[in-house]
């Protein structure tokens, strides 16, 4: 039965044979103990084991070996223990079972002992011991015992052994020893998939693309048979490291290789269309998943809630959630930082103690997410009680971004005194994020002292950031303050810090089109600027009034009014309804915090046209639809 497959059948005559008082020779229980370890049943593997000794087989190396290797895949260190005390003889299959028992285990030091013990013991380790502890070197990141392990497989005549060598190829990686990883890799007389696979992720993983790249196209070009492995290592690296648009053109290649994209690719190649809002590329892959049976697969489906979050898409982001099956900590998180991104701030608070009442315990991560859902909804005193029952109801500390959320959810609820005396009262040192969230607060209330304040000591700790300075120079213009605004952009000069251009961007038929400040470079751009031409004269008659003091220089004021209209969003909002082919909605991304005038612009165009636009800035989602923005023009 054991043989054709079938463990359970196996474990099942042996209970019968046991039924019937038949006593079982060494080679019945030698089968029932590999049968159960196929299982991983401790509690039957507790009973075999019992039987064993009750059978007069205590001390028999062939079944010791065995039951410790039982143990060790049963996660039962003491059996495994008690079994390895009993051995009079003792071979390197022993000493090996052992090694594997405490790494399975999650024992790593222990594991590295027991090989070392077994040297001591005279008994010398081969190839499959080496390839069992070379791994708790690489989780350890533990390069003395990776190196002692490397000049065993040298004096030991090893080098050949394919597994050893992947093994101490990912062992080098792993303590970030790239060189000696490629040495080791080039000198191998043979290679197999795995060890390419092993130093392609090496590459990727350490942030050197364009060599891991060359490496996937040598795969390619001396012929070796890419597996799942060699696909997926490719598109996550790529993903990693910001060739979003290059990991889906990967996935379409692996596709006409013969391989259709399996749960690891999916949960790799979906934050690429996260990243590049691709809406269309996303949906594309949940009609893949659903064909495919991978809804069900959790770490997938819960990177389609945060893609759709991540693209606009809210509502079909909640609907995945919900038909979930099963719904981990990081799904929780994931609907939570959704609804947050999109101002929903009760909806992310009800969320949370739905979670906690269905005895999910929340994370650090969950934490940050409720924050940021009560800063954007004003919730300050509901997000002020969650924070300090984070260590009392949770045992989980605050750490340095909780504090930064408190202070932002402070300083936008316009409690700007309370917010700074939070941050003096601080146990640790306050971050640039809580003084850049005090900033931020400081530039939307037009409070210049405190301003002042949080910029100095901004440009004391990251003196080369932008935002402080230009956030900071806003504050004064808002004040009308122009010589001390011109003194800001003057040290900004001095420094050599430039200003982060804004940029907006819109996906029409598959390609993104970007716009900047006053951009003609659109094949567009005459039509684009009829429409806002056009439109301006409509808003003004439906009460519309141009906000100049989002104008940052002293001009007189139908200069002004002429340079709103010439905002990048506003570019890609024309753009972008000029090209709706008969959609309800059109989506737009901007970089920066979007412009107050064109804030109350687009509530203006969207009524007239008729049409649901969402905006995405550098702090949130914006919905403007019949006049109105879902963030009720807080943001």
């Amino acid at each position: 039965m054991l043989s054709k497959g079938y463990p359970k059948e196996a474990l099942k005559l042996y209970s019968e044979l046991r039924a019937r008082d038949i006593q079982p020779d060494k080679l019945a229980l030698l089968s029932v103990v590999k049968a159960c370890t196929t299982l991983s049943d401790v509690s039957k593997a507790k009973e075999i084991g019992n039987d064993v000794v009750r059978f007069g087989f205590r001390g028999d190396l062939f079944l010791g070996n065995a039951l410790i290797c039982m143990f060790g895949k049963c996660r039962y260190i003491e059996g495994a223990q008690d079994v390895f005390s009993s051995l009079q003889v003792k071979d390197v299959i022993t000493w090996t079972s052992l090694c594997s028992c405490y790494v399975n285990c999650g024992m790593l030091r222990e594991g590295l002992r027991v090989f070392r013990e077994m040297g001591l013991d005279g008994v010398r380790a081969n190839s499959v011991s080496v390839s069992s502890v070379l791994p708790v070197c690489s989780r350890l990141k533990d390069l003395n015992a990776g190196k002692e392990v490397h000049g065993f497989v040298i004096k030991n005549g090893m080098e050949e052994n394919v597994f050893v060598s992947s093994a101490l190829v990912d062992m080098y990686a792993s303590c970030l020893c790239i060189g000696k990883a490629q040495l080791v890799f080039e000198n191998m007389t043979r290679r197999d998939t795995v060890s390419w696979n092993t130093i392609l992720t090496a590459y990727f993983g350490n942030g050197e693309f364009d060599k891991a790249f060359t490496m996937f196209s040598r795969m390619r070009n001396e012929g070796i048979k890419l597996n799942y492995a060699s696909w997926n290592a490719v598109i996550c690296g790529c993903v990693l490291n910001g060739k979003t648009q290059q990991a889906l053109e990967i996935t379409i290649q692996m596709q006409e290789s013969g391989l259709k994209p399996n749960q690891i690719t999916i949960t790799s190649v979906l934050p690429a269309c996260t990243h590049l809002e691709s809406l269309r590329g996303g949906k594309e892959i949940h009609g893949y998943m659903f064909r495919h049976w991978f809804l069900d697969d959790i770490t997938a489906t819960t990177a389609l809630v945060y893609m759709y979050a991540k693209c606009g898409e809210l509502e079909v982001s909640r609907r995945v959630f919900k038909m979930m099956p099963v719904k981990d900590t990081i799904a929780w998180n994931t609907i939570i930082m959704a609804n947050s991104m999109h101002g929903n701030g009760e909806e992310a608070l009800s969320l949370f103690h739905k979670m906690v009442k269905l005895g999910l315990q929340p994370n650090s991560v969950t934490f940050t997410a409720v924050f940021c859902g009560c800063s954007h909804s004003r919730l300050v005193d509901e997000a002020v009680s969650i924070f300090y029952s984070m260590k009392i109801d949770h045992a989980i500390e605050p750490d340095s971004e909780h504090y930064s959320c408190m202070v932002d959810v402070l300083s936008r609820g316009g409690r700007l005194e309370e917010a700074y005396r939070f941050i003096q009262e601080m146990p640790i040192e306050p971050s640039s994020a809580a003084w850049g969230a005090l900033l931020g607060a400081c530039r939307i209330y037009k409070n210049v002292n405190l301003g002042q304040i949080a910029a100095k000591r901004l440009f004391e700790i990251e003196p080369d950031n932008p935002g402080n300075f230009v956030l900071l120079s806003n504050i004064f213009v808002a004040a009308k303050l122009w010589r001390e605004a011109a003194e800001v952009r003057k040290s900004m000069r001095d420094r050599g810090v430039k200003k982060v251009p804004g940029c907006s961007w819109v996906q029409v038929k598959n390609k993104v089109h970007n716009f900047v400040v006053g951009d003609i470079s659109n094949y567009e751009s005459a039509e684009i600027y009829r429409f806002l031409d056009d439109m301006s004269q409509k808003m003004k008659l439906a009460g519309y009034l141009p906000d100049t003091d989002f104008v940052l220089q002293d001009l007189d004021q139908e200069e002004k009014e002429d340079s709103l209209c010439n905002h990048s969003e506003r570019l890609a909002v024309a753009f972008a309804i000029l090209n709706l082919n008969g959609e309800s909605s059109v989506r737009v991304f901007k970089n920066l915090r979007i412009c107050g005038d064109c804030h109350n612009a687009i509530k203006f165009i969207a009524k007239i046209v008729g049409v649901q636009i969402v905006v995405r800035d550098s702090l949130r989602f914006h919905h403007f639809k019949d006049g109105a923005c879902s963030c009720k023009d807080f943001w």
